[in-house]
Formats: C-alpha cells, sequence, structure tokens
C-alpha cells in the first residue's frame, strides 16, 4: 500500500548571462542502464523531472501525494482544527503530515493540540510528529473497533490513497482499485461519526458508478475532483464524500 518514493534532487541551469533571461530547469535524462527496462528508466526519468517531487523533497514532505491531498482539503475544507482523522493505508505518511498540521495535532496554531491523526498501514511506517501509527489491515473483523479504541470514539475524517498493485491490466486494476474503495467505504460507515467525510482515490474507467451510488445513499454530498498534483497521464481521481448521514 506504500506510495512510490520520490527520486534525487534535480537541479537548475543558467544560461550564459547574469541578466536572468534565459534561466530555465533543465530537464534530467537517464540512460538505460544494463539489465533495468526501460519501463524503470522512464520512470525514474520522470521522477528526476516532476516539479511535485523536488517541492516535496525541498519541503521534507513524504512524496508528491501530500500535496494532492492539500488541493483537496484546500477545495473542501474537512481537515479542520479539531478534527480526528483515519489515514488508510497512510504509507509513507505524506497525507498524515498534511493533515497533522491542518487539524492542528501538535498545537502549533494554539499552543494546545487540538484535532488526532491516525495512520494505519500493513507495513510500519517511520513516525511522524503530531501522528498515531498503527500497524493494521484495516479489513480484519475488528478493524473498526480497534481504531475507535486508539482514537477514543468516533472519526470525522476517514480518508485513503490506497491502490491494489498493479497487474499491467488497465481494467483488471480498475476494478481492484474500486473494490479496494468500497472496502474502505464500508469501513468509513463503521468509524466515522455523523457529518463526517470520506476521500479516496480511484481510477476513472466505467466501474465506479456502484460506487457513487453507495456513497450518495450514505453522504449528503458526493463530488469528484482530480488535482492539479495528479500527473496529467494518470486516471486517478479522488471521490469527496461529505455529511455522512450516520450508521443504519
Amino acid at each position: 500500500m506504500a506510495r512510490s518514493p520520490t527520486g534525487p534532487k534535480g537541479g537548475k541551469g543558467k544560461g550564459g548571462n547574469t541578466s536572468g533571461r534565459g534561466q530555465r530547469d533543465l530537464k534530467v535524462k537517464v540512460k538505460s542502464a544494463r539489465g533495468r527496462k526501460m519501463s524503470s528508466t522512464l520512470w525514474l526519468q520522470r521522477q528526476l523531472n516532476d516539479p511535485y517531487v523536488k517541492r516535496a523533497q525541498a519541503e521534507g514532505m513524504r512524496g508528491r501525494a501530500a500535496y494532492k491531498i492539500s488541493e483537496i482539503d484546500d477545495k473542501y475544507r474537512f481537515l479542520l482544527p479539531g478534527a480526528r482523522v483515519v489515514d488508510l493505508g497512510c504509507a509513507p505518511g505524506g497525507w498524515c503530515q498534511v493533515a497533522a498540521k491542518r487539524v492542528n495535532a501538535l498545537g502549533e496554531r494554539t499552543g494546545k493540540a487540538q484535532g488526532s491523526v491516525l495512520g494505519i498501514d500493513l507495513q510500519e511506517v517511520e513516525p511522524i510528529p503530531g501522528v498515531e501509527l498503527h500497524v493494521l489491515d484495516f479489513l480484519e473483523d475488528d478493524a473498526d473497533e480497534r481504531v475507535k479504541e486508539w482514537l477514543g470514539g468516533t472519526a470525522d475524517v476517514v480518508m485513503s490513497d490506497m491502490a491494489a498493485a498493479s497487474s499491467g491490466h488497465k481494467q483488471t486494476d480498475h476494478l481492484r482499485i474500486i473494490a479496494l474503495c468500497e472496502a474502505a467505504a464500508y469501513f468509513a460507515f463503521d468509524v466515522l461519526d455523523e457529518g463526517g467525510v470520506f476521500v479516496a482515490k480511484v481510477l476513472a474507467g466505467g466501474a465506479e458508478g456502484d460506487l457513487q451510488k453507495l456513497l450518495k445513499q450514505r453522504f449528503k454530498k458526493v463530488f469528484n475532483f482530480k488535482p492539479g498534483a495528479s500527473r496529467s497521464d494518470s486516471s486517478e481521481k479522488f471521490v469527496v464524500a461529505t455529511g455522512f448521514k450516520g450508521r443504519e
């Protein structure tokens, strides 16, 4: 469930003058090494030239995905001071970093901690200031009860940037991530407080209709959003469901 790590830093080059004209970012080209697949070479080259990767490195974020949740929250405003947040499949932790700051989990704005962020993943995650981390499979029968115990109650936000392992077959991958998103939604039904918010990544591909229908039954409003930090050639988008109607 881990997201792709950021690559090495790229550099900036200057033209041969001192006026500032002609200054530009130099694209890094990666030569194919013996034994390395071309797809790996292209991925590495894209990472080295990705402005969000460079920004994440400069700002100490754990991946470019941090800017996706930042943009989503800028638009829909759910990571409010005092909110209790659960991040499913949180590795490497970029979403948790953003959430901890915005809900004021460390008390940086007021001198006293307000919100709380709980990150869970199948693997151990390096500690993040203001975030409580646990190794847990959210599909386990008692996962919802354990999460509420750790939170000390229900959650205001359940969010997920999870993606199933790629099979290389577009339609198969689409179905897998929709199934994962539906499972995350049912988990959210069990842990969200009334009025809560659910945010999850999906891949466009035609099978998300049932998910949309399910969410519209349980939330007052459902939106679809593709943040600028999502790569233009990616079919990913994010579903944002607000105003949880409560458990049946």
